[in-house]
């Protein structure tokens, strides 16, 4: 009996204890009613749920809480509304300056991106090349101290461009860069590329630098700023460095001056190097059509230093002779097909059908001839620099619409040409390519990287009827035959004494037969 009657008090300790925590949590109200309480739980989950409520009764509204649906419909309708205002603003038409695009860079990084000096806003402020910065500085504070001139001057006249020189550029990473920033990294920049071509042209001496300076002098170290200021993501526009160095000399209106300062300070980096006597130029020149040389100053439509430099290499530029390859295809507006990029034979193949290899004396490198089966080639310089310079001019000219394909024709030709080894030793020794590579396997696998993922229309190309002319003479079998018997029997003094004798002794074999049978049938009286 005891246990269970300490049984029974123990349940109900166990009831009380649990109505009394019933009680202290509010669940049972004893003021309300069930039905109160879940009028009251419906009231706040639809007030929760509410978007515009009315506040009060002066009729004005709030925005209450938002549905995740909504906000995504809302930031949908945002990125049209951008869309739109760029449609409207045509942001690309002033567009110049590019990002090289990832099928282009994949594999050769280091041919885009800078290695000691960044100019504009793509590259600016990376850690390893912040040590330039201070160089940069200095170059800016010698400048002030030799025009005697206030920053406020430069800084004042670059905000006046600003707008148009953020337009140069495309992408977020212009726009991340306040106003002030943008300015001064224009001033800095800018200054900093007039002293190295004003120092390349007039001496750094003059300028005040001195003999030991690590950067202004032309040392070693010159060569690899050379081709990080000539590369397309590191440029700066023209207008801005013609409107700085017209702020040096007292003309803010001058122009073309920085254009001919830029030739002469990437000079060391043309693939050609041939001299021409007067004559020759002239020759060249009338041949062309015109009698004076190109001039930066004449041409006021470039766009940064990559472009004049592009320009100056094309002279007056060759005239692209279209061949429309397939006549249902021969719409301009057509895609261009990526499977048909073979303009020519290898040199190997060429030679064996009989085509002749020569070097022609021009400073023009594109300048190729083909004239009863002779293929004349310019001159060309390879270098350690040639990669990186190609890539770039190659890059510009596949983002810029308003720009032809000249380099990028030039270079698939000579792509063409060189399957192996054995292509550029010959080239090499008709004089025709000139490196300074460790061996012609090199130099093959150099051109046969440049155009991998190019997309190249053969139609447009200004190499385009050579290329027929030359592949037409290359089917024809009778120049195979004739180059056959010419590399066999004729290709050296042994060679052709060997076929002489050998052409004798078969006339005389002839001859023996011939008055042996005579003999036979005619015996003598």
């Amino acid at each position: 009996m005891v246990a269970v009657f300490n049984k029974e008090l123990l349940s109900w300790y166990l009831i009380t204890v649990k109505l009394r925590e019933t009680v202290e949590s509010g669940i049972a109200n004893p003021n309300q009613s069930p039905d109160q309480n879940l009028q009251k739980q419906e009231q706040q989950q639809s007030e929760s749920l509410q978007v515009v409520i009315q506040n009060g009764a002066d009729g004005k509204f709030e925005e209450g809480p938002k549905s995740p649906e909504s906000e995504w419909v809302l930031n949908i309708k945002d990125k049209l509304e951008q869309a739109s205002q760029d449609d409207a603003a045509n942001v690309w038409s002033k567009l110049c300056i590019y990002r090289i695009p990832h099928y282009l860079r994949e594999g050769d990084d280091k041919a885009y991106v800078p290695q000691i000096v960044s100019l504009g806003p793509y590259h600016h402020g990376r850690r390893r090349l912040r040590q330039m910065d201070s160089h940069k500085w200095r170059s800016l504070h010698q400048m002030l101290k030799r025009t005697n001139q206030d920053i406020k001057l430069y800084l004042d006249s670059m905000k006046e461009v600003e707008e148009k020189a953020r337009s140069c550029y495309e992408g977020p990473v212009a726009m991340s860069l306040s106003s002030n920033e943008f300015v001064e990294m224009m001033v800095l920049d800018g200054c900093f590329v007039l002293e190295l071509f004003r120092g390349a042209a007039e001496g750094f001496k003059q300028l005040g630098y001195p003999r030991n300076d690590p950067i202004f002098a032309m040392r070693g170290s010159m060569h690899s700023i050379q081709r990080d200021m000539i590369m397309l993501e590191n440029q700066l526009p023209l207008f801005v460095l013609d409107r700085l160095l017209g702020l040096q000399l007292g003309d803010p209106e001058l122009k073309g001056l920085v254009s001919k300062l830029a030739l002469r300070f990437f000079d060391p980096l043309m693939p050609t190097d041939e001299p021409l006597t007067k004559s020759d130029r002239n020759k060249l020149e009338s041949s062309l059509g015109y009698a004076t040389t190109f001039d930066p100053l004449s041409d006021q439509g470039a766009l940064h230093c990559l472009d004049v430099f592009r320009r100056s290499l094309l002279r007056s530029g060759p005239k692209p002779v279209p061949r429309v390859w397939i006549k249902r295809w021969s719409n301009a507006n057509r895609v261009a097909d990526k499977r048909r990029q073979q303009l020519i034979h290898c040199v190997t193949e060429l030679r064996e059908a009989g085509v002749k290899f020569k070097k022609r004396k021009t400073d023009r490198f594109w300048d190729v001839k083909f004239e009863d089966g002779i293929l004349s080639i310019p001159r060309l310089l390879v270098h350690d620099g040639t990669k990186s310079l190609f890539l770039n001019l190659i890059a510009f000219e596949q983002c810029h619409l308003d720009c032809s394909n000249d380099i990028t024709s030039y270079v698939i030709f000579m792509d063409n040409l060189i399957n192996s080894p054995a292509d550029v030793g010959y080239l090499h020794y008709c004089g025709i390519i000139e490196h300074w590579l460790g061996n012609d396997a090199e130099v093959a696998d150099l051109f046969n990287r440049l155009c991998q993922e190019v997309v190249f229309d053969i139609n447009d190309s200004y190499l385009s009827r050579l290329s027929a002319d030359v592949n037409r003479y290359y089917d024809h079998r009778w120049n195979a035959w004739r180059a056959s018997l010419k590399h066999n029997y004729f290709s050296n003094p042994w060679a052709i004494l060997s076929f002489l004798a050998a052409v004798v002794l078969l006339l005389l074999t002839f001859t023996q037969t011939f008055y042996g049978v005579y003999s036979y049938y005619r015996p003598p009286n």
